[in-house]
């Protein structure tokens, strides 16, 4: 028994998800009970009736594979560690009929338009393509760079795919492709310099400066902005080694606004605000 359920959960670590049916089981040599024991002892789950799924996978997987889909657009990219401005909403893309009496209890979203890359017939996710193409048309634009940003950087698609990203949109997101970045270490990072570019202002990206060390933006030449958020900057030693580094960046002669990432994601019409009062106190340097 133990050597059979180590054979399925190799199976189902596949790099892009899996589930398996029980007639597929069954005709590699489980039997009824086995699958039941399976279950019970978490060892798989079973999202409908016939399905299994190893126990690692995750709760969107489960709920996904348990609508008769796959995890689709902001859902999938959440899962694979990019940037998404809201992953509350369970995006599910349905390519079987839809399974009554399935209710999940969560807000959910379904998509049903054709996919450019088809999927394995068993994979409870679309490709990361596929997502990144759903996630820009039910994002804002703002939050569609920064989504494809971060795919970029990490590695989720390929700047060589983006011709044809770009090729599955309708025309009027091809502005968006002039205003991507891969170097932005953040989302909120990302929605800054959006910002910042729709101001017109001169913006430059992780700039290192003598005594201060590397910085999120220098603007204009001479504003130093900052992108803070809890996981980085709540403790007060970190607090403590930021209010150094302004202080050195001011002897340089340069001003420092930091900005918290809830507010630049929540916010962004104070932050916008902020921007515009203190770029309006001193002229860009040549």
């Amino acid at each position: 028994m133990r050597r059979m359920l180590g054979c399925m959960a190799t199976a189902l670590r596949d790099e892009s998800p899996i589930f398996l049916r029980r007639r597929d089981l069954i005709a590699a040599g489980w039997s009824d009970r086995a699958l039941r024991f399976a279950v019970e002892t978490g060892a798989l789950l079973r999202p409908r009736a016939g399905v299994y799924l190893n126990a690692d996978v995750s709760a969107d997987i489960v709920d996904a594979c348990a609508l008769g889909g796959r995890l689709a657009c902001v859902s999938e990219l959440a899962r694979r560690g990019v940037f998404v401005m809201d992953s509350s909403v369970l995006h599910v893309h349905l390519h079987a009929p839809r399974l009554k009496r399935t209710a999940l209890g969560r807000p959910t979203r379904r998509h049903w338009a054709q996919l450019r890359r088809q999927p394995h017939p068993s994979a409870v996710a679309v490709s990361p393509l596929d997502a990144v193409a759903c996630a820009v048309r039910c994002q804002s634009p703002r939050a569609a760079v920064a989504t494809i940003d971060s795919a970029l950087r990490n590695r989720v698609i390929d700047p060589g795919e983006l011709d044809e990203l770009f090729g599955m949109l309708p025309r009027r997101y091809r502005v968006l492709r002039r205003l991507l970045d891969a170097r932005a270490e953040s989302g909120p990072e990302s929605l800054v310099r959006v910002m910042l570019r729709t101001l017109g202002a001169s913006v430059e990206l992780q700039v290192s400066i003598a005594t201060v060390g590397r910085v999120d933006f220098v603007v204009n030449g001479w504003l130093v902005v900052e992108c803070d958020s809890a996981e980085h900057h709540a403790s007060w030693d970190a607090q403590r080694r930021d209010r150094r580094r302004d202080r050195a960046a001011a002897a340089l002669g340069y001003a420092t606004l930091r900005l918290i990432a809830e507010d630049i994601m929540w916010q962004p019409d104070e932050v916008r605000e902020a921007l515009v009062g203190i770029l309006a106190s001193r002229p860009a340097k040549r």
